[in-house]
């Protein structure tokens, strides 16, 4: 069971990675979440594993990876407005703001976990601060085939 876990994790994560230039997940914990009714599911599902995978894949690629803390309220802020709702029952799956914007709990969730993503790796002005380092693609990384078969001289010292 843990092997077929692991694989799926990692193919997983290799596809979101190929797939994305940027990763923002969200904090969870893990161990709280551990403690309820959903423990078996929680630790069946490997969360910090696959946050790893994402992790260290998303740095092999070249990619952005983020983690927006767990304390960032997610769920419960308007993704139009930023207004911050009361605490919503786990049952509550959309709520309506006071702006008038319908949300899905989860699809809302996403939307801000980009945005404070996002906010972290920019400036004031939208302009990235510091730019990920960038692996140059399969195909533009090869070298000439004729370059080591040079026959030119450098200051009387052939090449071969």
């Amino acid at each position: 069971m843990t092997d077929t876990r692991r694989d799926w994790q990692h193919k997983l994560s290799t596809a979101i990675i190929r797939d994305n230039q940027a990763v923002y997940v969200e904090d969870l914990c893990v161990v709280g979440l551990g403690r309820t009714r959903l423990a078996k599911s929680v630790h069946d599902a490997g969360w910090a594993d696959f946050t790893g995978m994402l992790e260290y894949k998303a740095a092999r690629y070249g990619r952005t990876f983020a983690r927006v803390d767990r304390f960032f309220p997610s769920t419960r802020m308007c993704s139009d407005c930023g207004r911050i709702n009361d605490k919503i029952a786990l049952n509550v799956r959309s709520w309506t703001c006071p702006c008038g914007a319908d949300h899905d709990r989860d699809i809302n969730a996403a939307m801000n976990v980009l945005a404070a993503g996002r906010a972290d790796n920019l400036n004031d002005r939208g302009a990235r601060v510091r730019p990920p380092a960038m692996v140059a693609p399969r195909g533009e990384a090869v070298i000439h085939p004729d370059a080591a078969c040079a026959t030119r001289s450098v200051e009387g010292i052939a090449v071969r």
